[in-house]
């Protein structure tokens, strides 16, 4: 699996790299620019891009505009953002399109190898992988606006969050101990609370989710 890589960082993208080798991934381009990122996403067309969202030469949003064009000009194309702080606006941004193969984490996630490997390969696949606390975020705000996220228990809630950090109902169950019927129960009252089509696909249905949240739709 090709990576394309944007850290200005030397020691964190250094790391990264050896880290994503060392789990059998090839890395076809390590870069520190937006401009180099540009030009490697065009011309390598990679598996998937791990980019951080701030990078030079404006080191403002430069990495995760590089990406969005990439994927206006590539749909579909797998990009995982890493970001020093949640910025729900980047992950609106990130999700906006409704195509799969995204994933917001925090920078703190990286230092976890399974997680972060996890992850990449997850969005590698076509899947989703959001940060805790992003979901957390998007949740407390929508039940501040008083939003309909009100109508679900406070388990509902709990498999809500799982769900839209890109979790199946399999890995949702074991991480609650509960059965995956109960899980498949669950997430169908969510559907039918927040109005949205019941759909087995775990990536449409987390988008989904997360666009009714962010937007209020």
């Amino acid at each position: 699996m090709r990576v394309v890589l944007a850290e200005d960082l030397f020691l964190l993208r250094d790391g990264l790299v050896r880290l994503l080798e060392a789990h059998g991934f090839e890395i076809a381009a390590a870069v520190e620019t937006g401009p180099e990122l540009s030009r490697a996403l065009a011309e390598l067309e990679p598996d998937v891009a791990v980019v951080d969202v701030r990078l030079p030469p404006t080191l403002t949003d430069e990495g995760l505009q590089c990406a969005l064009k990439a994927r206006r000009d590539r749909p579909g194309l797998p990009v995982l953002v890493l970001s020093q702080h949640v910025e729900q606006l980047y992950a609106r941004e990130l999700l906006a399109d409704g195509n799969g193969g995204v994933g917001y984490l925090l920078k703190d996630r990286v230092f976890d190898a399974e997680q972060f490997v996890d992850a990449v390969r997850r969005v590698a696949g076509g899947g989703t992988a959001m940060d805790p606390q992003v979901i957390q975020q998007l949740l407390s705000r929508r039940a501040a606006e008083g939003r309909p996220l009100e109508r679900l228990t406070p388990r509902e809630l709990e498999v809500l969050e799982l769900m839209a950090q890109g979790r199946t109902n399999a890995a949702i169950a074991g991480r609650l101990v509960v059965t995956e019927r109960a899980i498949a129960k669950h997430t169908a009252n969510i559907f039918a609370k927040l109005s949205l089509e019941v759909s087995d696909d775990d990536n449409r249905r987390v988008l989904a989710v997360l666009a009714y949240l962010d937007h209020g739709r």
